[in-house]
């Protein structure tokens, strides 16, 4: 069976790739099944940069093929803020709520229709021969004003989708799992995957 490791020790990450790719026979691991292994610094230029980083990282340090995920939130008022810096985009031990009150107050001022964005995920399968596939996806909406909804994670709770007049904290993850960023790329990555193990 093949085995991946996942890039990640976020929970909420994880589970959400495992649910997405749960009927493909391989064996999933995360950096939490590695407590030892260090810290990766995620200096990239672009989310493809981090991603690339992270999963090479992660495959030489385990022996393993690794998959990792670098996503985050471009804002168009803000030219693309806060994009890779999403994270921490408060500062290094910002929490999900300290991020998402700084952007409700860089976006105090600007109007509905101004507030467009969109969430983008870059996916890079590393194989422990060297080589490597990258995967994404975009997800658009629109900052909300205020957090609604207890679903998910990150900056989920504010961002608005317009077509279901709800914020993507109040999808059921049934639904985030079809339509996101993520489940997006997965989604291409599963069709790689197929692949090896036919």
């Amino acid at each position: 069976m093949t085995k991946i490791v996942i890039a990640s020790r976020n929970r909420g990450k994880i589970k959400e790739i495992k649910s997405i790719l749960e009927d493909l026979a391989i064996e999933w691991q995360s950096l939490n099944d590695y407590q030892d292994m260090p810290e990766i610094v995620e200096d990239g230029r672009s989310f493809f940069d981090n991603a690339l980083k992270k999963a090479r990282a992660v495959s030489e340090f385990t022996g393993e093929m690794a998959l990792a995920d670098d996503s985050g939130l471009e804002v168009d008022v803000l030219d693309g803020e806060p994009g890779i810096y999403s994270a921490r985009y408060a500062g290094e031990t910002a929490t999900d709520e300290d991020n998402n009150r700084k952007l409700l107050a860089r976006l105090a001022n600007v109007p509905p229709d101004k507030r467009t964005a969109a969430f983008r995920c870059v996916l890079m399968l590393y194989h422990t021969d060297g080589h490597h596939e990258h995967f994404e996806g975009r997800w658009c909406g629109r900052i909300h004003h205020e957090p609604v909804g207890t679903n998910g994670f990150g900056y989920d709770p504010i961002v608005f989708l317009p077509d279901h007049g709800i914020t993507v904290a109040q999808l059921p993850d049934d639904e985030k799992n079809k339509i996101s960023h993520r489940a997006q790329a997965l989604g291409k990555l599963k069709i790689s995957l197929q692949n090896i193990n036919h």
